[in-house]
């Protein structure tokens, strides 16, 4: 009788290379993997999603969204009624220090700030009615990415790689690179109680830059993977038997998923990082080549090879070691500094996916926790944060191109058409994916818990 494959690595473990070893590895695992794709609940719009994350909150009337009015009424007392929970005290009405120009056939009028970004707005689809709940950086960053800000839950990274899985068994289904350290850290690509497979995986942080990125112990110098490999089985066969006696334990079997994932990961994850196969000419696009842009660029440009390789979900964070777009004072020069930073980055992944065919089932989301108010804050140079109304935008992924939805009002204040909550957003993104947010659930503590917990509305309006 002829050994199983798993028998045969360990009677010749020490003559097998790392890479032949670990895709072996992967293909056998697949039968009985966690991360193994999952059919969605009805047909996908999209199979994956990039996240470029804004730390900070990035002004909506300063980027994608004009207010003629600011202009009109610069200096001039704000009319109405401000928010009754504000963050910090604000002035007069202040008016946006760059000019807006339309752009592409579609004309929507964006600021000065992205003349790259702006070259594609014909595949863009703006959501200008954004509003969530929580003026304060941590609540706002726990809320967007993981639909609550006083619970610890799952990040919508998380429940996208539990609802589909992964496409390449030796990559994580969800992946953060540089994500930021403060305002709710971990919590903000914890998979909480959700099996530990299912967990964001960072590649560096925000204090460290991208070049230097990489997965904390991917390389084990010390254990040799045949030997790392025994290790395994020794704990599956341990898990077996206990759940022999004692039925099925989920969170177990999720931490033992985990560090069989680490194994193979160890193989796939240099290559997936690895640039020296990207032209000059790609790396240029992304902007490697400038110290400005090289940062962002290079996250940028990982998120494609992550994408293409079958990665779910990836988070690219624009941030510095604590807040980035939050400029209460010196908006001018703060904008201007973050803008030339991420802006060619941005529309190179735009022009990248396109081109090789992957922005039609790739949706592209950018945003920040909040916006800004209209009122000026400080020096009469600054904004302060404001969820009441701001601006996200999405692309390809089934979204309409080319389109604006919703607006607040005449001075950017408070969301007032095609009103959008951030539980309405996660619906939607879910929805793209092929994913029912209410059905997309995990039972935990005796109640079935899911992204959006009570709430959200797919925006139909949107969709292409």
């Amino acid at each position: 009788m002829l050994p199983s494959r798993r028998e045969a690595l360990k009677q010749s473990a020490v003559g097998f290379g790392s890479l032949a070893l670990a895709g072996l590895l992967a293909d056998e695992s697949r039968a009985d993997n966690p991360l193994a794709p999952k059919k969605p609940h009805f047909e996908p719009r999209a199979k994956r999603v990039v996240f470029l994350f804004m730390k900070g909150g990035p002004s909506h009337m300063d980027t994608f969204e004009h207010k003629p009015l600011l202009e009109r009424d610069n200096g001039k007392p704000y009319p109405y009624s401000k928010p009754k929970n504000q963050f910090a005290p604000t002035g007069n009405l202040l008016m946006s220090p760059w000019k807006f120009h339309p752009q592409g056939q579609c004309g929507h009028k964006v600021s000065e700030l992205f003349p790259n970004v702006a070259r594609h707005v014909d595949d863009i689809c703006f959501l200008h009615g954004l509003h969530g709940t929580n003026a304060a950086h941590g609540g706002a960053l726990l809320k967007l990415h993981t639909g609550s800000d006083n619970f610890v839950r799952p990040s919508i990274g998380s429940w996208v790689s539990y609802g589909l899985g992964t496409e390449n068994s030796s990559l994580p289904g969800f992946i953060t690179i540089c994500p930021t350290l403060a305002h709710g850290g971990v919590n903000n690509w914890s998979g909480a109680f959700l099996p530990a497979v299912y967990q964001g995986i960072p590649i560096g942080n925000a204090s460290v830059p991208a070049k230097n990125a990489q997965v904390a112990f991917i390389h084990n110098d010390r254990v040799p993977l045949p030997l790392q490999q025994l290790q395994l089985d020794a704990m599956r066969q341990a898990n077996q038997e206990f759940s022999r006696t004692t039925g099925p334990d989920q969170a177990l079997e999720g931490r033992i998923a985990s560090f069989e994932l680490a194994f193979r990961m160890q193989a796939e994850m240099p290559r997936a990082e690895d640039l020296s196969s990207e032209s000059p000419a790609t790396k240029a696009l992304y902007g490697l080549n400038d110290p400005v842009t090289e940062n962002f660029g290079r996250q940028c440009l990982l998120a494609r090879r992550f994408l293409e390789r079958g990665v779910r979900y990836v988070q690219v964070t624009h941030s510095d070691a604590f807040v980035q777009w939050d400029q209460h004072g010196d908006l001018k020069k703060g904008h201007s500094k973050n803008a030339r930073e991420v802006d060619q980055p941005i529309a190179a992944l735009l022009y990248d996916l396109k081109q090789r065919g992957l922005l039609e089932d790739t949706l592209v989301w950018w945003g920040g926790e909040f916006g800004r108010t209209p009122t000026a804050q400080g020096s009469s140079d600054g904004r302060d944060h404001n969820p009441e109304g701001f601006t996200h935008w999405l692309a390809g992924g089934g979204v309409k191109p080319g389109f604006s939805h919703g607006a607040t009002d005449e001075y950017g204040f408070f969301a007032k058409e095609g009103r959008v909550h951030i539980h309405d957003l996660h619906a939607t993104v879910l929805h793209l994916m092929g994913l029912d947010h209410e059905k997309l659930t995990f039972r935990q503590g005796g109640r079935d818990f899911r992204l959006t917990d009570v709430h959200g509305r797919v925006v139909e309006e949107i969709m292409a």
